[in-house]
This record gives C-alpha cells, structure tokens and sequence, in this order.
C-alpha cells in the first residue's frame, strides 16, 4: 500500500502567502525524507488558501525532493484548459523525473467557475468533454483536431478521479481505467464501499483490469490520543464550520470530532497506533492501494503537522506496509 499526505494550504491568521507556500515545500521535503509515496497539494481560489496552481507548487516541491510521487489534490478540470493543464503536468514530471500525478474532480468550492467564465450549471459537461480531451492528449501528444502539444513527457502520468458522493463520477472512472481518490470526511467509512464496488465493477464490464483506490481523509498523529485531538480540534472545528455556514451545515461539536476519530469513524486522529489500525480496518472493507491524510485543515500549527508527517512516515508506514505483507 501507499500512504501520502495532501495539503489545502489553509493560510493561518497573521501568515502570508508566500510563508505559507514555503511551509508547504518543507511539508513535501519532510514526507519524502521519511519515506511516504505521495505527496498533493489541492486548488483553490479563494484567500483562505494560498495554492491556486498546483503544478508550479509541485514543481517547487521536485526540485526540493527525491524519490516521492507529486500529485494535485485535485485540479477542478471543468474549469481548466485541458491542453495547457497537460503542458504543466508534462514539464512537471520531466523535472521530477517522471513522479507527476494528477487528481481531477470537482474540489472543495466552486470559485473557479465564474473567475474563469464557466457556468457551474454545465459542471458535468465540461467534465467529461474535458477529461476526453486530456486523456487523448496524455495518451497521443496531440489534440483531437491533430494539433502537437508540448513538450513530450515520457510515460503517461497517472490520472486519478477525485470522488467525493456521485456514483455516477465512480462508474465514469471505472468504464476508464483510472484510478479512483474517495473522499472520506464524515459518517462511517462502510457507507462508502458501494463506491468501491461500482468502480471495480464498471471497469470490469469494460474489459480492464482491478483498478486502484485510495482512500482520502483528515487525519492528525501525536504521541497521545489526547494531544492529537486537542491539538488539531479548534482548528479543524474553525475550517469546518466557516464553510458550513455557507452550505448550511450543523456545527461541529467535541463530541463528534472524538467519535470520528474512533475505529469507525472518518478521520485519522490519533497515536501511531491507532492509525495503523484504523488503516488496516479499511483495507479490510475496501481492499485499496493508497491513503491519503490531509494534517493541515484549518491551519494545524506547523511544527506540530511535520510531527505528524514524520510520525506517519516512520511509524505508521513501516507498520502497515508489514501487516499486509503478512
């Protein structure tokens, strides 16, 4: 299994931008010293978050880094322009050395849709005449209409579907042949295996093989259970009830935040430990290839989110790579 990290960037009151992108680097450059697969960095458009394009970001990250997989998380491809999205990933894994990645779905906001003169009405239109369009320029370095684009990377980056709750976009990616990114955020992951069986299903019927999964949630790892949930709750509590006042959430309480970070609840908040057995819980519902736990909601401090990475990466990795190769 791989295990990585993935970041909004959530810029922290009084912090600049540009501290924040720098934070975001060493975030990247500790995940790879301490042996994760993955590392994303999302898109987003509004001043809360201080990455809006993913590809320059990762490409600061490659320059700063090894061995490790860079990915977006995601890029909002109704909105984009599928040519020049293709160039930036391209120059991306040439000067990562073939680690680029991409995650495409519809992302947290939708922002990028007026700022770029899109109606979020056709949001699953342009999805899928976009990702039509990408997927044959990845695959063939030309446009439908036979034009080249440049320049030529070497082995076709890995695309993955961002899927949030659309069994639909599950389906779409498995009659495909790409790899599917769960988000899991709330509720007990077991609702979600439905999703995992239409992807491998669709793809199935297709004529493809398995495809991969991985399973995308909010996490925090301390030394204590305690720590990791003081820590981490009044910043990840403050992120998620701004945004539920705009989408007409409850407020999120204690209490719920403790119970998500139990077995059977959503979130990776914990010891090491923990962690690793909720992971491998999940393996046995959905037999997935990755995780992917974001530190960073609300703004974590910093010091205390490069605890984290390091504890994931050289407590938690080691432990659950072992278990399954049990």
């Amino acid at each position: 299994m791989e295990l990585g990290v993935f970041t909004f960037a959530d810029i922290r009151a009084g912090e600049t931008a540009e501290q924040r992108l720098r934070e975001v680097v060493e975030e990247a450059e500790v995940a790879d010293e301490v042996g994760l697969d993955v590392f994303g960095v999302g898109e987003h458009h509004r001043a809360e978050y201080a990455v809006s394009a993913p590809a320059v970001v990762l490409a600061a990250a490659a320059a700063r880094t090894s061995r490790i997989r860079l990915t977006s998380a995601v890029t909002v491809l109704s909105s984009a322009n599928p040519v020049r999205l293709h160039q930036q990933f391209a120059t991306l894994d040439l000067l990562s050395g073939g680690r680029a990645e991409m995650m495409v779905g519809r992302g947290s906001f939708i922002e990028s849709f007026p700022l770029f003169g899109f109606d979020l009405r056709d949001y699953d239109r342009l999805f899928e005449e976009k990702l039509a369009e990408l997927l044959q320029i990845r695959a063939t370095g030309v446009t439908a209409a036979g034009q080249g684009v440049y320049p030529l990377a070497g082995d076709p980056y890995p695309v993955w579907v961002a899927v949030g709750g659309t069994p639909e976009s599950a389906v779409r990616a498995g009659m495909l042949d790409l790899p599917m990114a769960l988000a899991i955020i709330g509720g007990q992951p077991e609702r979600f295996t439905p999703f995992a069986e239409l992807h491998r299903r669709a793809a199935a019927e297709a004529g493809h093989e398995r495809p991969r999964l991985s399973i995308n949630s909010h996490g925090y790892i301390a030394e204590t259970t305690q720590e990791a949930l003081d820590v981490s709750y009044p910043y990840v509590s403050a992120a998620m009830n701004r945004i539920g006042r705009e989408r007409g959430w409850p407020p999120m309480q204690r209490p719920d935040y403790d119970a998500a970070a139990t077995l059977r609840g959503a979130n990776f908040v914990g010891t090491p430990e923990q962690v690793v057995e909720k992971i491998l819980f999940q393996h046995e519902l959905f037999g997935h290839d990755r995780v992917m736990l974001q530190f960073t909601v609300g703004g974590s401090p910093h010091e205390g989110v490069l605890r984290s990475i390091e504890l994931f990466g050289r407590e938690v990795a080691p432990a659950v790579r072992a278990a399954l190769a049990s």
